[in-house]
This record gives structure tokens, C-alpha cells and sequence, in this order.
């Protein structure tokens, strides 16, 4: 017999609306009250609610239940199609009070969720700086330097232990030196002259900078081969102090007041070697700002904009400009930045956190009046150099460690700390325990789904381990990367027959206010077309622009690094783009086997008449149609091929080794009338082991897993947040993240009738609501996939375990 909630410890509470409810539950049993049951009136919300200590109570009375019996005894045999929305089996003599309160539960370990991981982050570092002191105070002088406490922390990650603060002060300054940016050839930036326009806040110093970098440039080219302009017609004496220093440098200044006169003068002057413009001085806040940038870049003649940065601004303040003057810009990337003001600054630390951050170039130094002696060119070593030389006799508003010496507390009450911190983190995780027990229905479901994910072919428990190693600071890049290496030739050898199937791709993701494209290669298998393994990704901001850069062509980066993994079967690669005559002669000399989709207006030489013809015009034989699944219904598939040559380009005209290429067409028919539906090519250098049906397959299993690739956007959301661009950390959670897509993927593609309860279990944990009838979309799966990670390390780290967790909530 079951033992059920106490009813005399629920109560009940209605009100007009369900905040008012909820308000009136707090006043009455207090501000952790635990919500039951809740549903809409004719006058308005009912929810039932319990206070903490009754519902203690009850679980601590809870005898211990019988063998857990599995799902599958219970549930009779399944048609071999799942039904549209699986239902749930019930574990018997559960109590229907506790049934209710599946929601409740959820609420309550979503609003943990944020306490737990804060407090085991806090563990880990103070953990670290208990065993090291010297990492706390390396610390404060990075924060007493200027630098934020993410960058500052993100950098001692990798500082070793045992070390001396010589050490670990070299250690910094190497670290900084290597992540700063700056632009550090003159005479490439001189030499190739344009038009430069120098912009920032107001009072950054832009009319003094540009007559100090117009200085250089007429001691460099002389006064004939550069011009000033200005837009600042608001300033008073604006124009006249940019007049003056043009007379004596002997170089014209214009005044413009808007875009139009603004091209005039640019036409005008479209025969000088070098331009600078002294714009308008803006607050970051000022919504005038992207009209400023949009009249800058309304001609037809590109104006490269370089940001003054004050170095006594706070690093918050810097933060904003950057944000401002960079995402102003309509997708115009700023050329670089020049620091001002550096002499007047006491804590520099900031602008270097600021230009590391965002990734921007310095291209100079200002610090002082004199024009021109006070520019410099930006120097890594110089910069780093002056962070941590004491430019303020008293640091007021940082505290140093004399100022620590009163709050230093010793090893043993550090201890006692880091105890009471441990014992914080283990009550919390003991509530989530007593919740999951009152639900004991929940706790079964969640038991025997984590056990069957656990036992299919998903690679469940090696996204689990990449999940926790992606926010454990102990666990190296490297240990990630040696992982997914050991997972990549375990698949290849059992997933595959006689390829391994690399799928290029990229996603666009965002680490704090920087927006980056991830490129990856997603490994398949020839066998079904599941990918096994996600082991490569890497970051680039901007795209190459140079169009002789063999990096600029699709796929050769992910070929480049594919060359470079040992796999035990030899790797096709699946392109989305065919590659240029001059990629696909070094791929063919170095052995690249590829398929690549192809335009149907590709231009392509038939080695049969030695004709130039698009791939549409070409003369197929398609063999015999054969039924095949196109987007869920029953269609006809045929294939034909011909052997082609890419048109030559200038460089490879002459080439005797040019490659031959079999061109794959691909006709879909209504099984009724015979009408073509779509059409599609491909091309390949794959010798004729490989049939074209099969080519064909190979393509469509591709087209399928580039959903693997959105899914990295939802991850990123799921592991809040990917960090700055620049933390040594991002790779690895990023790494990580993609073994999870994979795995979320692979689930979203089973049709078992416990994949279908396992999805139901994510949108549950997530508290959003599906349709049964519609596919689950990826964003869901994957905070859901995220929560599951949660609760089973919150159960105890073994599916087996939350299942013996789950019947201690059964009673007889």
C-alpha cells in the first residue's frame, strides 16, 4: 500500500493571477515554498503548496521500496512504428499527490540549477588558490593593473603550481605579449597610403593624433602626397586648429559638412597618396554615431576608420566605445586603434584587456602633446612593459596587499572556509535528491531513459564526460583533444566498411560581443551516414580576402587538418562547393579524395568531345529509376554519369596531370507520371569502385547531417555562453559542445519507441511545450540534453544509481 502527501500539510491558495498566488504561498510558508499543483479557476489561478520542512517530513518517513521493475516488463509489446506521443508508464503504488507535482519539481531544479553551478565554480578557484597562494596574488596585481577578472582569471588557468612571483610575473608578461595585437610594420601600412579616418568620443585627442600621424607621413612621402579633412564643423576652433597645423606641415585641409561634400573632396583628392580625416567627436551613447560611420562609407572610395582609445577611461567605458564604434559599422570591420592619452594613465591594464578582447589591432601610441616626437609605433613588448610600472603613487580605488593584510586569513580558516563552501554545494545537491525522491515517478522515468541512452550507440557517456570536462578548469585542452582522438579511430573501425566520411561545414556563434564562424568536419560513417565523432574545429573572424589564398576555398582548411589525423580507412570529403581547377590539382597530387555538389551552371570541359558545356547541357544515360524516401514521401531515383574536366584557370592552362572528374547527376521522378521533381550534380575524384548510386547516397547523407552544424548555436546557448574570444578555455568548451551536437543529433534521428520517450523526458526538463506531432526542434533537445547531464551528476553519476534513488521514493 502507498503512502501518500500529507494533505494536512498542503495548502491551498487562490488569487486573481498566478504571480498574486505565488505572493500569497511565500507570505504563508515562506519564501522557499514548493509549488504542487497548480490550475485555472472560473475567479482566477489555484495552486497548491507545501512548505520545505513538511515535505521533508514526509520523504524522511518514506520506507524503502521494492526491486525496481523495468519499463519494458511493464509496458505490453509496441507496434513497430512508435506512436506520435509516447505515454509515460507509471511506476505502481505512486502516489497521486506526488504525480502532480511534476512540474513543481521541474521549476525548482531549474531555479538550483544557477546556485549549484556558481557554487562549484567558487569551490574550484578558491580550491586553486588555496593550494597556491601565489595565483591570488598574481591576481590582484592583474586587477590592480587595470585587466578585467575574466581575462585576468582565464589567464592564470594554465599558471603552474610551485612557482615564484618572478615566475609567475614572467609568466604574465610572456602570456600578454603573445595575445596582445598590434600592427607592427609601418612601412606596410604607409606604403599601401588610402584614406584614414580617425574617430572616438570626444576629447580622446583625434585632432592632435592626426597631425602627429600626419607628420610622419610628410617626413616619410612628403607635404605633396597627403591631405587633411575634417568633419568636426560643431567644435569651436575645430577647423582652425587642424588649418594651423596643415600650414605648417605644408600639407591642404578641407572642411566638409556632409556625406555628399565628403565624396566631392574625396574625388577631388583621389591623386594623394594618403587622406586622414578628423571626424566629429561622439559619445559611444550618442545615436548619431552609425550616421557618422555611414557617411565615412557612402563613397565609392573605402575609408579605413582607426578607434582612439583613452587610456584613462575605466575598462567598462572602453569596453562600450569599442562595442559602439565596431558594430556601428554595417558589417565594416574597424582597420585598427591607436591609444591615447597613455602618459596621463594610471592603470593602462584596461586598454590592453580591451584590445585583447575584441581582437584589435594597435597601430600606435600616443602620449604626450609634441607633435610628432609623441606617437610611437606599437610595440608588444613595450606595451606590456608599461602596464605594470607604477605610474600612480597611491592607488586609491585598488586595493594592494598591504590593504589585504587585515582581511588575509590563515590556512587553517581558509580551511574551514573551503569546508563550509563544500558543505553548501553537497546540501544543495541533497535537496535536489529529496525533491526527486517525492517525485519517485519522475526519478524511475529519468533512471531507465539514462540507461538506455547510456547502452545505445550515441556516445552518450562521452558527451556526458566532454560536458563536465567543458566547465572543469583541471581538465586541459589537450585531455579533450586526446579523447576525441581515441572516439574517432574506435568509430572509424567499427562504423565504417571502407571510408570515413568528413562532412566540411561551418556555424556562426558568438562569444561576448564578438561574432565568429566556427568551421568544422563532421566524420560520418559510409555504413548509415551518422556522424561518430565531431574531433576538429577551429575559430576565424574575418573571411580571407585575398583571392590567391588557397586557404579561401571551401574545404581546405578542414582538408588540411583531416591530412594530419591518422584514421584506419581513407576519408572522402563532402563539400558544398566544387573546389577550383587549382585546388583540385593539389588535392589530386597529394591523394584528396572528395564529392562535392555542383551548380548545374558549372562550366566543366566533356572529356568525351572536349567541349566546354555547363553540367545542364551535358549528354546523360540515366539507368533505371528504383523508389527511394525524399522528404517523407515514396519518389523514383535515377543516376548517370560522365567524365569531366574542370575548366582550366590561367595558372594550370597548360597542365598535362590535369584531374579527370566523374560527374554525378541525380533525378528525382513522381512515381505516377514520371516527371522530373528536382535535379542535382555532383562531382568527384573518386575512382569507379565507388558506384555513382552510391555517390548519390553519400551526397544525401550529407545534405541531412548539416543539421549537426545549427545545433552548435543551441549548444552555446546551453553551456551559457562560450566565454571572450581569446580565453584559452573557449576551444575546449567548444570542442566539447561538438560531441554533444552529435550526440543530441543521433538522438533526434532514432525511431525507437525509448528514443521517443527520452526526447519527451528533454522537452520536460526544459518546461517548454511540443506538439507530439512535430519534430523536436534542436534548440530544445539540447538545453534539455544539458538539464539530463544536471540531474543524473545531482542523483549520484550513474544512471544505475538514479534508478536506485528513484525506489526509495516506493513504499509498501
Amino acid at each position: 500500500m502507498t503512502q501518500s502527501l500529507d494533505k494536512n500539510a498542503t495548502r491551498k491558495f487562490v488569487a486573481p493571477t498566478a504571480r498574486e498566488a505565488l505572493r500569497l504561498a511565500r507570505e504563508a510558508l515562506g519564501p522557499e515554498a514548493m509549488v504542487l499543483n497548480s490550475r485555472l479557476l472560473a475567479d482566477g489561478i489555484e495552486i497548491v503548496a507545501m512548505a520545505p520542512d513538511d515535505l521533508s517530513e514526509v520523504v524522511d518517513r518514506t520506507p524503502p521500496a521494492p526491486a525496481f521493475v523495468p519499463v519494458a516488463a511493464a509496458v505490453p509489446p509496441r507496434p513497430a512504428v512508435p506512436p506520435a506521443a509516447p505515454a509515460i508508464v507509471p511506476a505502481p503504488a505512486v502516489a497521486a499527490e506526488a504525480t502532480t507535482g511534476n512540474d513543481a519539481l521541474l521549476t525548482e531544479l531549474h531555479s538550483m540549477r544557477g546556485m549549484i553551478e556558481e557554487q562549484l565554480a567558487s569551490v574550484v578557484w578558491n580550491d586553486k588558490q588555496r593550494r597556491d597562494p601565489l595565483r591570488g596574488r598574481l591576481l590582484r596585481t592583474l586587477l590592480g593593473a587595470g585587466f578585467s577578472a575574466r581575462l585576468s582569471k582565464a589567464m592564470l588557468e594554465k599558471f603552474p603550481t610551485g612557482q615564484t612571483l618572478a615566475q609567475g610575473m614572467a609568466f604574465i608578461r610572456s602570456e600578454l605579449i603573445r595575445a596582445v595585437p598590434v600592427q607592427a610594420d609601418e612601412d606596410a601600412l604607409l606604403a599601401q597610403g588610402g584614406v584614414y579616418a580617425l574617430m572616438g568620443p570626444t576629447g580622446v585627442g583625434k585632432t592632435t593624433t592626426t597631425a602627429k600621424l600626419a607628420a610622419r607621413c610628410v617626413m616619410r612621402f612628403g607635404a605633396d602626397k597627403l591631405a587633411l579633412v575634417t568633419t568636426d564643423g560643431y567644435r569651436i576652433g575645430a577647423y582652425e586648429q587642424l588649418r594651423i597645423y596643415g600650414k605648417i606641415l605644408d600639407v591642404p585641409v578641407h572642411a566638409v559638412k556632409d556625406a555628399a561634400d565628403l565624396q566631392l573632396v574625396l574625388h577631388d583628392l583621389r591623386d594623394k597618396h594618403m587622406v586622414l580625416i578628423d571626424t566629429v567627436g561622439m559619445s559611444q551613447r550618442d545615436r548619431a554615431v552609425p550616421e557618422q560611420i555611414a557617411m565615412l562609407n557612402s563613397g565609392h572610395r573605402p575609408v579605413k576608420r582607426l578607434l582612439l582609445l583613452n587610456a584613462t577611461s575605466h575598462g567598462d567605458t572602453l569596453n562600450e566605445v569599442v562595442h559602439a564604434y565596431r558594430h556601428a559599422a554595417g558589417g565594416a570591420e574597424l582597420s585598427g586603434c591607436i591609444f591615447t592619452k597613455v602618459d596621463e594613465a594610471t592603470h593602462p591594464g584596461a586598454l590592453i584587456d580591451t584590445v585583447i578582447r575584441h581582437r584589435l589591432p594597435v597601430h600606435y601610441v600616443s602620449s604626450g602633446q609634441k607633435v610628432p616626437e609623441n606617437l610611437m609605433l606599437a610595440d608588444r613588448e613595450s606595451l606590456i612593459d608599461s602596464v605594470f610600472q607604477a605610474h600612480s603613487r597611491s592607488a586609491l580605488f585598488v586595493p594592494g596587499e598591504a590593504d589585504l593584510q587585515d582581511r588575509a586569513e590563515p590556512a587553517a580558516e581558509t580551511v574551514a572556509l573551503m569546508a563550509n563552501e563544500q558543505a553548501e554545494s553537497e546540501r544543495l545537491r541533497h535537496r535536489y535528491q529529496k525533491l526527486i525522491q517525492a517525485m519517485a515517478h519522475d526519478a524511475e522515468e529519468l533512471g531507465a531513459i539514462a540507461q538506455s541512452l547510456e547502452e545505445a550507440p550515441l556516445g552518450f557517456v562521452e558527451a556526458r564526460d566532454l560536458w563536465r570536462f567543458a566547465g572543469d578548469a583541471g581538465v586541459a585542452h589537450g585531455d579533450v583533444v586526446q579523447k576525441l582522438g581515441t572516439g574517432r579511430l574506435t568509430a572509424a573501425t567499427g562504423q565504417c566498411d571502407r571510408h570515413v566520411l568528413a562532412l566540411t561545414g561551418q556555424a556562426s556563434l558568438r562569444a561576448g560581443d564578438e561574432a565568429f564562424v566556427c568551421h568544422a568536419s563532421l566524420l560520418l560513417s559510409d555504413r548509415n551516414g551518422l556522424p561518430f565523432a565531431m574531433p576538429n574545429q577551429w575559430l576565424a573572424t574575418a573571411s580571407v580576402r585575398d583571392p590567391k589564398d588557397p586557404q579561401r576555398h571551401q574545404g581546405a582548411r578542414q582538408v588540411l587538418w583531416a591530412s594530419q589525423q591518422p584514421t584506419p580507412l581513407p576519408m572522402v570529403h563532402l563539400l558544398t562547393k566544387a573546389p577550383s581547377m587549382d585546388m583540385a590539382l593539389q588535392w589530386h597530387l597529394n591523394g584528396v579524395r572528395w564529392l562535392a555538389r555542383a551548380a548545374a551552371s558549372t562550366v566543366v570541359t566533356d572529356h568525351r568531345t572536349g567541349m566546354s558545356r555547363v553540367l545542364s547541357r551535358l549528354d546523360f544515360s540515366f539507368g533505371a529509376a528504383r523508389p527511394v524516401s525524399f522528404r517523407g514521401k515514396v519518389v523514383l531515383q535515377r543516376e548517370a554519369q560522365v567524365d569531366v574536366m574542370l575548366r582550366p584557370g590561367i595558372a594550370v592552362a597548360q597542365a598535362a596531370d590535369a584531374p579527370l572528374l566523374r560527374c554525378v547527376a541525380v533525378q528525382l521522378l513522381d512515381p505516377r507520371t514520371h516527371k522530373l521533381l528536382s535535379q542535382c550534380f555532383m562531382l568527384s575524384n573518386l575512382a569507379s569502385e565507388v558506384s555513382a548510386e552510391q555517390l548519390a547516397r553519400w551526397n544525401a547523407w550529407g545534405l541531412e547531417a548539416e543539421g549537426c552544424f545549427r545545433l552548435l548555436r543551441h549548444g552555446a546557448a546551453a553551456l551559457g555562453g562560450l566565454g571572450e574570444l581569446g580565453d584559452p578555455e573557449l576551444m575546449k568548451r567548444l570542442m566539447a559542445m561538438g560531441q554533444v551536437c552529435t550526440t543530441v543529433w543521433r538522438l533526434l534521428q532514432t525511431q525507437a519507441a525509448w528514443a521517443a520517450r527520452s526526447r519527451a523526458l528533454l522537452v520536460r526538463l526544459t518546461g517548454r511545450i511540443t506538439r507530439g506531432d512535430r519534430p523536436l526542434p534542436g534548440s530544445i533537445a539540447f538545453a534539455g540534453m544539458g538539464k539530463l547531464f544536471l540531474l543524473l551528476d545531482a542523483l549520484g553519476s550513474e544512471p544505475a544509481q538514479a534508478m536506485q534513488v528513484a525506489a526509495v521514493g516506493h513504499v509498501e
